[in-house]
C-alpha cells in the first residue's frame, strides 16, 4: 500500500495542481516512480496508490505508465479516497490506511508494506520483509539516523538496545543535550496483516 495523498506544501509551486508524488523528476519520472520500482523489483506485484489531494495527473501516470499483468494478478491500483468511514478527507497516513481495509481485507496477505509515495530512494523491500519475519515483529518501521540537532525537523522513533520500538515523538523539541544522532521513521511500514 502507498500513500500518495499528499499535497506537499513546501514545494508549492510545483504542487499547486498535483499531489507531491506526481511532481516530475528528471524529466521523464514522477517522484512516485520510486517506491513503484522499490516495490517491483523486490518481487511485490500488488500494489495499492491511496490518492486524496489533486491526484488526476497521478492517477494518469499510473495508468500509462505502471500497467503490470493484471491476467497473473499483478497490478498497480490507484484507490481515490472515498471517505468510506465519514464525510471527512483523510486525517493522516493511519486513517488513510484505516479507511481501506477492506482493500487489504480482499487480498488477504500475510504482511502489508505501507510506504510513502514521496521520497527518493533506492530500497530492496525484500530485506526489510526478512527482517520483519526474522524478528517475528508485529510492525516493522525503517529509519534513518539524522543529527541529534536536526532532531525536530522529523518523526523520532526511541528503541530499546534490542531496536523494539519504545516510542515516537512527531518533530520533538530540540533536546539541550542534543549530541550524535536519533532515529528518523522513513514512513516505510511492515504490518503483519491480521
Amino acid at each position: 500500500m502507498i500513500l500518495a495523498g499528499g499535497e506537499g506544501k513546501r514545494l508549492h509551486p510545483l504542487t499547486r495542481d498535483r499531489a507531491k508524488p506526481a511532481v516530475p523528476f528528471a524529466g521523464r519520472y514522477r517522484i512516485i516512480d520510486f517506491v513503484l520500482s522499490n516495490f517491483v523489483n523486490s518481487g511485490i506485484f500488488k500494489i495499492s496508490v491511496l490518492t486524496q489531494y489533486k491526484s488526476g495527473s497521478l492517477m494518469q501516470h499510473l495508468a500509462r505508465g505502471w500497467q503490470l499483468a493484471p491476467q497473473m494478478g499483478h497490478y498497480v491500483a490507484p484507490v481515490p479516497a472515498t471517505m468510506n468511514l465519514g464525510p471527512q478527507w483523510f486525517r493522516g497516513s493511519a486513517d488513510a490506511v484505516f479507511q481501506n481495509l477492506d482493500v487489504i481485507e480482499n487480498e488477504q496477505p500475510t504482511y502489508v508494506c505501507v510506504f510513502s509515495a514521496d521520497h527518493i530512494y533506492k530500497m530492496d523491500v525484500r530485506q526489510m520483509l526478512d527482517f520483519h519475519r526474522d524478528c517475528g515483529a508485529e510492525v516493522t518501521v525503517a529509519t534513518i539516523p539524522v543529527p541529534a540537532e536536526e532532531m525536530s525537523r522529523y518523526g523520532i522513533v526511541d528503541c530499546d538496545n534490542r531496536r523494539c520500538v519504545t516510542g515516537f515523538r512527531e518533530k520533538p523539541p530540540l533536546e539541550a543535550d542534543a549530541v550524535g544522532t536519533r532515529q528518523a521513521s522513513m514512513g516505510l511500514y511492515v504490518f503483519n496483516a491480521d
